[in-house]
Formats: C-alpha cells, structure tokens, sequence
C-alpha cells in the first residue's frame, strides 16, 4: 500500500503510470520508514491541476496497457486501498484481536465480554 501510494504520486509528477513491482520489505520496520503521509501531500500539492485531466499512459512491463486521466487513476488507486483494507481486517479475528469499526461498529464491538 504505501509503494502504492508512492507510485502513484510519482506517475502524477511524471505524467506516466508505471507500475514496478519492488520486493516486499524483510521488516515492518522498513515500511514505516518508507511512509511519510506529509511529503506525499506536499508532492501532490504541486502536482499542477492540469495534470489531474490530463491522460496519462499506464504502462506494464513497458507496454501501454491504457490510458487514464489523474482523476481515475487517484480513485482506482483509493479503491484499491480499500479493497486492501478489508482484506487485512480479516487477519484480526484469527490472531486474536477484535475487528475495529471500519464503516460503523464491527461485529466485535457489538459483543459483550
């Protein structure tokens, strides 16, 4: 998620979508580094507004594979996010921990100790 968020500001001040796959961390550690939700907002900032109409080339393995403005790329981007979200939550319950309230009370808050 947070090289996710990474390219896609990056492809916004390049004018280019490419997704690179990069390992994932050995440490958590390592990805908490790596996210800094200020600088992201301070490079989004400057992203000129032009640049969020403009279409842009999503390429993959240097191949264009489409073509999409700023607009749709950051919601495609903010679903994925959320899709990702619902997935990790679904790890919580297996190893212990209550379900936080994501869209309104969980399950687990509703139950009573």
């Amino acid at each position: 998620l947070v090289h996710e968020l990474d390219v896609l500001v990056g492809s916004l001040e390049k004018g280019v979508f490419e997704w690179v796959e990069v390992p994932c961390p050995a440490k958590m550690s390592e990805v908490v580094a790596k996210y800094d939700p200020e600088a992201l907002t301070k490079r989004l900032k400057a992203v000129s507004a032009s640049r969020w109409d403009e279409e842009m080339p999503c390429m993959w393995e240097g191949k264009e594979v489409m073509r999409q403005n700023g607009y749709d790329m950051a919601w495609g981007f903010l679903f994925d996010h959320i899709h990702h979200r619902g997935q990790l939550t679904t790890y919580l319950r297996p190893m212990g921990a209550k379900v936080p309230a994501i869209y309104g009370a969980s399950a687990d808050e509703q139950m009573q100790d």
